[in-house]
């Protein structure tokens, strides 16, 4: 288990002691992300501690380290994108993991110029230049890449397309020179643009459509032996979304700041207002077909799906449908 841990950042839940008779609950978020932030809202603001939860959360940096910590114990519900557990399931288990909590409805990057926009923005002027893209196989590329084939545009064709970077290198790649696109996650989009060295252009989030993007999932045994945790954490994850869907990008950046002590404010709020706008935060955490087939068109495209996943069998919305009708502002 030692192996499998290595590197990752602990945060046990900010803002929230532990409780006499809690049931903890490890969480592993794919990255650090203000993308995420209902999630550090129902963490802050003590929802899960209402529902009688005590989180404790682990950055597991990547979908596959997130995946594989999952099925081997080492956490108990993981936030990563569906497309996991598709994957899982393309593999073959007899403990198959499943989606019970959408967080985010859209991808969560952006392109980003190398040159300020001049005039209306035209996806073809990306033909012939390099492109600095994300990891082969993970979702912000085969978003990225169904955008970028929507506008008639071949990745391996009409790109010279690099994925040999790391995902938590790709920022400083861009700043010191590599590529004259990227596509990128807040805060390094913004904080690109303020360094002056790049300019955000378009939204892959606002191009690709709606998708479970983010979800949280766990193992159908821990299902199975604790659906009333399962209940609790989709009840309070609720609550947080609500409360996100009435409130200010200041107050949601006030409530998830101490996650990001090393981002400014202003910054944070940016973000915020940025994914906010675009409608990248559920409203609430049901996985409806319509999102799940749109993420395998976006999987088919990129060439990285073997066969169609039945919604009935990664998905369990009755979670999610039980918050939504009884969870109150």
């Amino acid at each position: 288990m030692s192996g499998v841990l290595a590197g990752m950042a602990l945060l046990a839940g900010c803002g929230t002691g532990t409780q006499e008779g809690a049931v903890k609950v490890r969480i592993g978020e794919v990255t650090r992300s203000i993308f995420y932030a209902p999630q550090y809202v129902a963490i802050n603001k003590g929802f899960f501690k209402e529902q009688g939860l005590d989180i404790e959360l682990l950055t597991t940096a990547g979908g596959d380290k997130t995946m594989t910590t999952l099925l081997s114990g080492g956490i108990d519900v993981a936030l990563v994108g569906s497309e996991t557990s598709i994957y899982v399931h393309q593999q073959g288990s007899d403990d198959p993991v499943l989606n019970f909590h959408q967080l985010t409805q859209t991808d969560g990057t952006f392109l980003v110029s190398r040159k300020p926009l001049q005039g209306t923005f035209d996806w073809n002027t990306l033909k012939g230049s390099t492109f600095l893209g994300q990891r082969k196989g993970g979702m912000p590329q085969m978003a990225g890449e169904f955008t970028l084939k929507k506008h008639g545009i071949d990745p391996k064709k009409d790109l010279n397309l690099l994925q040999n970077v790391d995902f938590a290198n790709i920022p400083t790649a861009f700043a010191s020179g590599t590529g004259d696109y990227v596509q990128l996650f807040e805060p390094q989009a913004t904080m690109i643009e303020q360094q002056g060295k790049g300019y955000v252009i378009a939204s892959f989030g606002v191009e690709s459509g709606k998708l479970p993007y983010t979800v949280f999932m766990t193992k159908k045994s821990y299902m199975t032996k604790q659906p009333d945790t399962v209940q609790k954490f989709s009840n309070a994850v609720q609550k947080a979304q609500l409360w996100v869907a009435s409130s200010s990008p200041e107050q949601i950046a006030e409530a998830i700041l101490p996650f990001f002590p090393d981002t400014d404010k202003a910054v944070v709020v940016g973000v915020v207002k940025r994914y906010k706008d675009q409608g990248s935060f559920a409203a609430d955490g049901i996985v409806d077909t319509t999102e799940w087939n749109n993420l395998q068109d976006v999987m088919e495209a990129a060439g990285e799906l073997k066969q169609r996943a039945d919604h009935a069998k990664l998905v369990d919305n009755h979670f999610a449908e039980k918050a939504k009708s009884s969870v109150k502002p």
